[in-house]
């Protein structure tokens, strides 16, 4: 007969088949007391019809029991709920044929009867714990397809776009070299994305890239090197759009208490940005500086706990400008507190340029108008601009050059483009 635990018990379901009664209770009993829920079955067969509908976290069987051994029935129990973990319950069975099964991964475990009442406890929480990392891993799976599937489509959105530009547009294109094209559409679609998403995460990023340009002109790093750094700081907040809107709006209160689960979910974003940047080929070298954003030198950052050399170079001094620019205090008390993590959160060569650098810097104040033979290089654009079908042109925070301004020139009387723009000069 079957005994489902009572309604109002919590915790994991837990399915456990034996024909002998007061072994059942027995266990039944005892894993009531731990809070589990409880389903117990005398019958191997009708608890395959039970396995079949309902779900369960750990499945625990006897071997000997007539028609079918526990063996068999948890083989079959593995092709209908896989993700269940399958313990076995035996007093007399060879120790290779049990190896040989956990090998095949028809069980997770087995107890020898007469068994020990802590050690059968520590082995259902084991199991417990390996279905919740099955299930958690399965869900991250999910959630990392569904990302893709978005990105896949927005990139088709955007080459139909660039299809249908005429053929000025596609002479003015094969100036620049097809990699420096993709990267340029890569990080205009993030810079998009982050700007429509939360525009105060773009305007972050841009602050970041401003510091950052400053300490890789001091550190004279080569120009493959500087333009990582930039477009590492411009968009290392991208993982930011998978995080639920009322913590980013959270981030914004100084004040705010945050739980542990709403912390849990924040400290994702540097792992989902590295992993959308990794999945466009262009941005490939940008995602281990996005994934390290957030780490420390002494190991006390996340996501990977990161220690001293074992951090990329260009990611130190991307840690340092996003640490200023996200702290709470202003001017030369953000300085400071960021300094005073050197050697122990930051590394002390990139606070030493930090330093230097600072009474250098001038972030992007409010933003002008101007008129498009009023653009000159270097100029910072403050509203995307659009076309006249609304295909984007030149996304928000992006640094004009002499190429997009031609650009710009060539499609304005095509594309209906504003005669003015605004711009952070």
């Amino acid at each position: 007969m079957i005994q489902p635990a009572p309604k109002n018990e919590s915790g994991h379901p837990i399915l456990i088949v034996d024909d002998e009664e007061i072994v059942l209770v027995a266990l039944r009993d005892t894993l009531l007391r731990e809070g589990y829920k409880v389903v117990s079955s005398p019958h191997a067969v009708h608890a395959l019809s039970i396995v079949k509908e309902q779900k369960f976290s750990v499945v625990i069987s006897d071997h000997q029991m007539p028609m079918i051994t526990g063996l068999d029935f948890l083989a079959q129990v593995k092709q209908v709920q896989p993700d269940a973990t399958r313990i076995l319950i035996t007093a007399v069975l060879s120790l290779g044929t049990v190896i040989d099964a956990i090998n095949k991964g028809e069980i997770y475990r087995f107890v020898v009867k007469p068994w020990l009442r802590e050690e059968l406890l520590a082995t259902v929480r084991n199991a417990v714990q390996r279905h919740e990392l099955i299930c958690q891993n399965n869900r991250l799976h999910e959630e990392t397809e569904a990302i893709n599937r978005k990105l896949i489509e927005l990139n088709y959105e955007l080459e139909a776009q660039v299809a249908g530009w005429d053929a000025q547009n596609k002479q003015l294109l094969q100036i620049t070299e097809a990699q420096e094209k993709n990267l340029n559409q890569s990080i205009q679609l993030c810079l998009h994305a982050l700007q429509a998403f939360h525009p105060p995460l773009a305007k972050k990023g841009r602050m970041v890239a401003t510091l950052c340009n400053a300490m890789a002109k001091e550190f004279d790093l080569p120009q493959t090197d500087r333009q990582t750094l930039e477009i590492s700081a411009l968009i290392h907040d991208i993982g930011m759009v998978d995080i639920p809107r009322e913590l980013i709006r959270k981030l914004e209160d100084s004040s705010a208490k945050w739980s542990e689960p709403e912390l849990q979910i924040l400290r994702q974003h540097p792992v989902i940005g590295g992993e959308l940047a990794r999945f466009s080929d262009p941005l490939q070298n940008i995602a281990p500086l996005i994934r390290a954003h957030h780490e420390r030198m002494d190991g006390s950052g996340y996501p990977d706990g990161l220690k001293g050399e074992f951090i990329p170079f260009l990611a130190r001094l991307l840690m340092v400008a996003v640490a200023f620019v996200e702290s709470p205090l202003q001017g030369f008390a953000a300085r400071d507190a960021v300094a005073v993590g050197s050697g122990s959160l930051f590394d002390p060569e990139a606070i030493r340029v930090f330093l230097k650098v600072f009474p250098t810097l001038t972030f992007p104040g409010n933003p002008r108008k101007v008129s498009i033979l009023e653009l000159r290089p270097g100029m910072v654009v403050a509203e995307s601009i659009y076309g006249s079908t609304g295909n984007l042109l030149i996304a928000d925070g992006q640094a004009l050059t002499a190429a997009y301004i031609a650009r710009l020139m060539m499609q304005q009387p095509i594309q209906s483009i504003p005669q003015t723009l605004m711009v952070y000069c």
